[in-house]
């Protein structure tokens, strides 16, 4: 990997200026010091010597962000130059408050776009407001613009501080959910559940967001991120399935016929072309359909996925835009929308020919552009799959105009550029829209008592898993204890044996095993630090955050190739537990007070902790296993 120096001036010292390349040493020393299984940092204690043990994936470690800039600047920077930029910036944004709402939704998040309350939903700087609306469209020219804050999530990954309260998100999406009846009928849910979150806070709550008077026309519950999720033994996608359907049938939702329950990845297209060809067998286009869930579950990347695929008109792409998508609860404020496309035979045949095409192909048949991509998603799931189109629009040729009397000019005139003419933006037709069905994506459902809700932006990309898990064992004896990071902790109190304890989380998230008698202490030392890493901010973040509580949990073992439970920390991960059979272990989890623990009997992965290296010598810790991932539609790929 190489970085392009920064200096530009003729004056830089390096040789080359701009073209000189440097290499970065600290890309260099992750290269000489990164190993493929869990690298072990003993660091001694303040008193009696005693080792502490952390164990963490070098290469899932976040790298420190780092600024290029020349080790010695080409030029010095005019005095008061930077205040001024910061003010004149500062200045831009800044609120009008004599301007009125503008009536027009923000295309990321659905809020409605205003300038006069920069800590508002949907605030856009007075000065980019003003020029987009005061055009000869008017606010018409606000259209497919999006506001302050999810301009700063897509292009700087940074989350402004606002929370709406979780009773705003459940009044949107039950305000939607109780519309008069659309072409004599209700909507169809489609309700979107992390599989990691399992069993889902939110699902149950399904039935108080519903009207009697407009009942829903079915439920199709879609299971998403099964991505991030390895394969613990042969048939685990059957076995997941059904703890999803067990997870519905314990919800207790009634008065809601349901219709299927699928298996995707949101985010590398698994298994979305059999959802949407369920979709298009069984609901056709006999009305709407809305998207439903908690928070962090993948509502807005599946609707990103539907509207760029058969299930939407072919025309929408370039009408709609993208929903935003980020890591923080709460992203998406109302509700966005793309019209559905209508099955029609002619359709359904031509669609069903093109994915007949392309299950025949090979990975060598791919260019070399989709083998970049398939690569790259095989490195973010360990199931990927292909979403496709066989109805799209068919572009016109772009015309070139120019004026000629602009290309000549005299030698004592300078040249004339013409100005650039706005993009016109695309709009539906009365026509298309006049009848049409549509897929609407609605805010997420907060989760109370979850931990998401007590942590910061960086805290909160640490501990949501964006690439695919790697599992990690310990085999614990009674008197030790388990730390996820600060979050939660697992203590092996009495048992006969050693049980192996194997941590489903974030590859971010460091796992540290120390002594019972340890454990309090480790804890007040290194909560805040660089240790248990989350939450960060030393003793300052401590003392706003809140203690760690017990729950005592007696567990009988099945045997030491199957797990027995899991211990979910709340949406940290979780702990499977694996002991010989007949086995009786007493433990101790914590999480934080008034954060949900649960105990799930049976566990999501039952053979979770047979994905492991060999044991390393003298520690707990086993070596890490990364099972290879799996394309659902090409030929050379086997399936499960």
């Amino acid at each position: 990997e190489r970085v392009r120096c920064a200096a530009s001036s003729p004056s830089c010292p390096l040789p080359g200026g701009a073209a000189m390349h440097c290499l970065r040493p600290a890309l260099l020393a992750r290269l000489a010091g990164a190993r493929h299984w869990a690298l072990l940092l003993r660091r001694g204690a303040a008193a009696g010597g005693e080792e502490e043990e952390r164990f963490v994936f070098p290469e899932y470690e976040p790298e420190p962000s780092e600024t290029v800039t020349a080790a010695v600047p080409c030029r010095e920077r005019e005095p008061g130059r930077e205040r001024r930029e910061r003010s004149s910036v500062s200045a831009a944004r800044r609120p009008d408050p004599s301007i009125l709402p503008s009536g027009v939704s923000c295309s990321g998040c659905g809020a409605e776009l205003q300038c006069y309350d920069s800590e508002a939903p949907g605030f856009m700087p007075a000065e980019k407001y003003r020029s987009l609306s005061d055009g000869p469209t008017g606010v018409t020219g606000l259209r497919n613009a999006v506001c302050q804050r999810c301009w700063l999530l897509c292009h700087h990954g940074q989350a402004l501080g606002l929370r709406l309260p979780p009773e705003q998100h459940r009044l949107v999406v039950s305000a939607a959910l109780r519309r008069p009846l659309r072409h004599g009928r209700g909507p169809l849910l489609l309700y979107i559940l992390d599989l990691l979150e399992l069993p889902d806070p939110v699902l149950p709550q399904l039935q108080g967001l519903m009207s009697p008077d407009v009942p829903a026309a079915g439920l199709l519950v879609v299971g998403n991120k099964v991505d991030l999720l390895p394969a613990d033994a042969p048939g685990h996608l059957g076995r997941l399935r059904e703890r999803l359907m067990a997870a519905c049938a314990q919800a207790g939702l009634r008065g809601f016929p349901l219709v299927d329950v699928r298996l995707v990845s949101a985010k590398t297209g698994f298994g979305l072309e059999g959802l949407i060809s369920r979709l298009q067998r069984s609901w056709k286009c006999a009305g709407d359909v809305c998207l439903l869930g908690a928070t962090n579950s993948g509502k807005s990347t599946l609707f990103n996925s539907l509207l760029h695929s058969d299930y939407c008109k072919s025309r929408a792409p370039d009408v709609v835009n993208r929903a935003t998508v980020s890591p923080w609860p709460g992203t998406t404020l109302n509700l966005l929308k793309f019209p559905i496309i209508n099955p029609t035979c002619d359709r359904i045949f031509r669609r069903q020919e093109r994915l007949k095409e392309e299950a025949n192909k090979t990975e060598d048949q791919l260019s070399s552009e989709e083998r970049k991509y398939l690569n790259h998603l095989k490195k973010q799931g360990y199931l990927v799959g292909e979403v496709g189109r066989t109805f799209q629009r068919q572009k016109s040729s772009t015309v070139v105009e120019f004026d000629p009397d602009m290309l000549s000019y005299s030698v004592d005139e300078e040249p004339r550029h013409s100005p650039k003419k706005p993009e016109e933006s695309e709009e539906f037709t009365y026509n298309e829209v006049k009848d049409a069905r549509w897929c609407f994506d609605t805010p997420g459902i907060i989760k109370e008592n979850c931990v998401l809700n007590l942590l910061t932006e960086k805290e909160v990309k640490l501990v949501l898993p964006t690439h695919a898990i790697i599992p990690r064992t310990f085999i614990l004896k009674p008197g030790m204890a388990l730390f996820l990071a600060a979050l939660g902790r697992v203590d092996y109190l009495k048992g006969e044996k050693p049980a192996w304890f194997t941590v489903v989380a974030s590859n971010l998230l460091p796992v540290h095993v120390t002594a019972l008698s340890n454990a309090d202490a480790v804890y007040e030392k290194h909560a805040g630090q660089e240790l248990l890493k989350v939450p960060m901010g030393g003793e300052e973040r401590m003392k706003e955050f809140p203690p760690l509580v017990p729950q005592d949990i007696t567990l009988k073992g099945i045997g030491t190739t199957e797990a027995v439970a899991d211990i979910k920390l709340s949406s940290a991960g979780w702990v499977a537990v694996t002991a010989d059979k007949e086995e009786e272990l007493l433990l101790r989890a914590y999480t934080p007070q008034g954060i949900t623990l649960v105990v799930r009997e049976p566990p999501l992965l039952p053979y979770i902790s047979a994905i492991r290296g060999a044991r390393i010598a003298g520690n707990a810790a086993y070596r890490t296993k990364r099972p290879p991932s799996l394309v659902e539609n090409l030929k050379t790929i086997g399936r499960r």
